[in-house]
């Protein structure tokens, strides 16, 4: 596989020559106007605004359809080539047999940066197996049988985002995330995953819990009104050990069940779990 990023490519978007390339499909000068707006509105940072004379504006939602229209004359030239491909704004992916990968990957550079006036990202960019890359937080799996995966580090991300913070709002909080998370997610082939990943939501979120209770007082208070029975809620609130292992104990998974977060409205990832 040829993975290619282009080098600050949101930044150094031409104005001109993407406003040229939108004239060809759109007529609608009230529409062109807008876009023109957009694309002049400057950045804001630390209460200052700073005038913009070329790029997009990155993570503006309409930069990706922009960069479609700046990368079209890419798409026809890899298609014109026959090559397997997918792209989504600045990332591309060319598909080939593994001696042609070296070969690909320098005449694609070469076109990016002489007929596009674009640069490649050497440091982002290489020749690999599928496997060995991600695109969009998704890689695949070895094996005879390849499925598409979640990439590692989307998995950790989600991990550090889900449980930033230790408080109780955390679980509505988690909610949206979540929900969010299996609607672009959901697409990988791996559900041993998304199993673990909400296991590993539940007992953050029942650590969050335990650190709110604060006391052995409150704890068991807390752990006898979510039904748990007046011994085992004793011997848990006086445990010395910490949230995160008591996380797992039977106590708080009698207590604080899967149910109950059913009932909070925190989605499984996987379905029928």
């Amino acid at each position: 596989m040829v993975d290619l990023d282009l080098e600050k490519f949101f930044d150094r978007v031409n104005h001109d020559k993407l406003m040229a390339q939108i004239a060809k499909r759109v007529e609608d000068k009230r529409l062109l106007k807008l876009i023109r707006a957009f694309l002049k509105a400057g950045v804001m940072e630390n209460g200052l605004v700073s005038p913009s004379v070329e790029g997009t504006p990155q993570g503006g939602p309409l930069s990706p359809l922009l960069s479609k229209l700046v990368l079209d004359a890419l798409d026809r030239e890899l298609e014109l080539r026959g090559h397997r491909y997918v792209r989504y704004a600045d990332d591309s992916n060319i598909y080939v047999r593994k001696r042609a990968g070296q070969r690909v990957m320098k005449s694609v550079t070469r076109f990016i940066t002489q007929q596009l006036k674009l640069k490649v990202n050497e440091n982002k960019s290489a020749v690999a197996r599928p496997q060995e890359r991600k695109f969009l937080g998704f890689s695949f799996t070895s094996g005879p049988e390849i499925k598409r995966a979640i990439a590692p580090k989307a998995l950790t991300r989600s991990k550090t985002e889900s449980g930033r913070s230790r408080d109780r709002p955390r679980a509505s909080a988690s909610r949206t995330y979540m929900v969010g998370w299996r609607g672009y997610f959901g697409f990988c082939e791996t559900p041993e995953v998304l199993i673990g990943l909400i296991r590993w939501v539940r007992l953050r979120l029942r650590c969050a819990l335990w650190r709110q209770w604060k006391t052995p007082r409150r704890r068991r208070a807390a752990l006898l009104e979510l039904g748990v029975r007046t011994r085992l809620a004793a011997n848990t609130a006086g445990s010395g050990r910490g949230p995160w292992y008591l996380a797992r104990s039977k106590a708080l998974s009698v207590g604080v069940s899967n149910a109950y977060f059913r009932s909070l409205g925190l989605p499984s990832l996987f379905e029928n779990y």
